[in-house]
């Protein structure tokens, strides 16, 4: 894994100088990551392996599938990585590139997970908090997971809080067992 790290980054970091120079942060987020999610799919995984199928025709598939996502400068990057075989890359790629994205626009992507649905105005108020906290803006993304019983886990980054019923009961358990 962290070999797939190492080898994705400087293609991360060029992506996103490119992106930075042509002012298109967003475009290309969304370039790699319809590039991420295509050669995700098992059908494509096998090609990217194949040595009867050309880096060319892989590019070409890919320009194909995305649609109108892929301009020039996309489809050159994709050529670099096809004939280096690292398209299967991408979607370590896309998550590095995020991370150099948020950086430098100063946001947080924080993953909840909470025991039920939260409403809009516990989401605000999630928001608001690790605002605070973090010094940054917050892109929340929320997930349901009944098996907490009851709480939250929040992750951004290294920073986690683990607010669960399940993981305050698994504690107090062991504490019992000692």
């Amino acid at each position: 894994m962290a070999e797939k790290a190492t080898i994705a980054r400087p293609y991360a970091k060029a992506a996103f100088e490119i992106a930075q120079q042509q002012g298109a942060l967003e475009r290309w987020s969304n370039v790699l990551a319809v590039g991420a999610a295509i050669v995700s799919d098992e059908r494509v995984e096998k090609l990217l392996s194949s040595p009867r199928v050309s880096p060319e025709e892989l590019v070409a598939l890919i320009v194909e599938a995305a649609g109108e996502a892929i301009d020039e400068h996309a489809r050159n990057f994709l050529a670099t990585l096809a004939d280096n075989r690292r398209l299967a890359l991408l979607p370590e790629i896309a998550a590095q590139y995020e991370a150099l994205r948020a950086e430098v626009e100063n946001i947080a992507d924080v993953r909840l997970i909470s025991a039920v649905p939260l409403n809009d105005a516990q989401r605000e108020r999630f928001i608001s908090a690790l605002k605070k906290r973090l010094k940054r803006d917050i892109r929340l993304h929320c997930e349901v997971d009944p098996s907490l019983i009851g709480g939250a886990i929040v992750r951004a980054g290294d920073f986690v809080i683990d607010g669960s019923l399940k993981s305050r009961l698994e504690r107090l358990a062991e504490a019992m067992t000692n």
